[in-house]
């Protein structure tokens, strides 16, 4: 399983919120723009899924 960016509960208008809350730096963005997990870097710690405050980090298989 993997974590992942749902774009439609993104709203992708500032600068994301969990970029800082990640323990291994797997959360980038580029401007505004839907942020990116980085499959290889993140340890599924679920900090970022905690913190997203629209609810848009999520487990997929």
């Amino acid at each position: 399983m993997a974590l992942t960016i749902t774009p439609l509960s993104c709203p992708q208008n500032h600068r994301c919120p969990i970029i800082h809350v990640c323990p291994v730096g797997a959360i980038s963005q580029n401007g505004y723009g839907l942020p990116v997990i980085d499959e290889e870097k993140c340890i599924e710690c679920g900090k970022c899924v905690k913190q997203c405050p629209m609810r848009a980090v999520v487990k997929r298989d």
